[in-house]
């Protein structure tokens, strides 16, 4: 599992006190940072390799301003060109947000998927995700 903390703004509070839900699929893709790194590392756009199929976020319960945020990012499933990751935020230990989103590896010059690396999948394979830990 990947573990991404993020310290709430005021600006990202809305008007009846809580964070705005759509703030959520930013901290989520916060959370993506170090599997970005792992498929771009030199974090170039000219060079980046992960294009968003999808996406689905579940709003469990509120996030509020002030208390620290956790964002948990695991490896869901792992295809031959595309990769499904499961999230979740958490405020105080409690799931507030969770959800799905499902890259894949694409080549822009040729405009075309391409296989995974090897030695990225085995990365991606130590954070697979056990739902029998939650």
């Amino acid at each position: 599992m990947y573990l991404t903390k993020i310290h709430p703004r005021v600006s990202e509070t809305d008007g009846v006190g809580h964070i705005n839900n759509t703030t959520v699929p930013i901290w989520f893709e916060a959370g993506r940072n170090e599997i970005f790194k792992l498929f771009t590392p030199d974090d170039n756009f000219d060079n980046w390799k992960m294009i968003i199929l999808n996406m689905s976020v579940d709003y469990v319960s509120q996030i509020y301003f002030g208390r620290e945020v956790a964002v948990h990012t695991w490896v869901k499933k792992i295809g031959n060109t595309s990769l499904q990751l499961y999230e979740e935020i958490r405020q105080n230990d409690r799931i507030c947000a969770k959800g799905t989103v499902t890259y894949v590896n694409f080549n822009l010059q040729m405009q075309k998927s391409d296989p995974i690396p090897e030695g990225i999948r085995k990365e991606l394979k130590h954070h697979l995700f056990d739902d029998t830990d939650y």
